[in-house]
């Protein structure tokens, strides 16, 4: 598949989990009327993966505020991932983290999103950012080793959403609160000229 950017987010029934509880089965359609931040990260106990769950946690709110939904996914199985939530983060758990993450034991959610580690059958550090229509609007894909940046997905979804309501396009490295521009020559001119002045 590859690149899913314009494209249907890959639909999935499956287990999850979310704080405590088992929800069987989840579904991303759930959330059709929200953005959703869905990403994979490779397995449960490890050593980046605690780092970045817990760098969504602390910006949950965040997200929450845009209506946003932030969902995880790794290859391990729902008890996996009840075992991993009831260890303290002092411990490499990750204890606190609250929003659902799914459990894809068979790998075709995975796969399914083109981010299976072909050898290794786990999933590389793949973010997807789905609109309230459930199309893939961005997505970025790390390396095993690389941790991604919880700042940058927000800055994205800040983007999506302003140009959702404004239907103005965010230059590069633009944040909220900045200068936007209209999608025409005319617009760019404006914006260069407002940059240099």
């Amino acid at each position: 598949m590859g690149v899913l950017v314009g494209k249907p987010a890959p639909a999935f029934r499956a287990k999850a989990v979310e704080g405590q509880r088992i929800i069987d089965p989840f579904s991303l359609q759930d959330y059709k009327s929200k953005y959703v931040v869905f990403f994979f990260y490779p397995l449960d106990f490890t050593f980046v993966c605690p780092t970045e769950l817990h760098a969504f946690q602390e910006k949950l709110e965040e997200f929450e505020k845009r209506g946003a939904q932030v969902v995880g996914c790794s290859v391990d199985s729902c008890y996996s991932h009840l075992a991993w939530i009831n260890t303290p983060k002092t411990k490499g758990g990750i204890e606190g983290v609250d929003y659902p993450i799914v459990a894809d034991l068979n790998k075709t959610i995975a796969r399914d999103y083109d981010v299976l580690v072909a050898n290794d059958g786990i999933a590389y550090r793949g973010l997807f950012l789905i609109d309230r229509e459930g199309i893939v609007r961005h997505q970025v894909v790390n390396d095993l080793p690389l941790g991604r940046s919880v700042d940058e997905a927000l800055r994205m979804l800040d983007a999506l959403i302003y140009f959702d309501i404004n239907g103005e396009v965010c230059p590069a490295n633009w944040q909220r609160g900045k200068k936007s521009m209209k999608p025409t020559q005319d617009g760019l001119e404006q914006y260069f000229a407002q940059s240099n002045a």
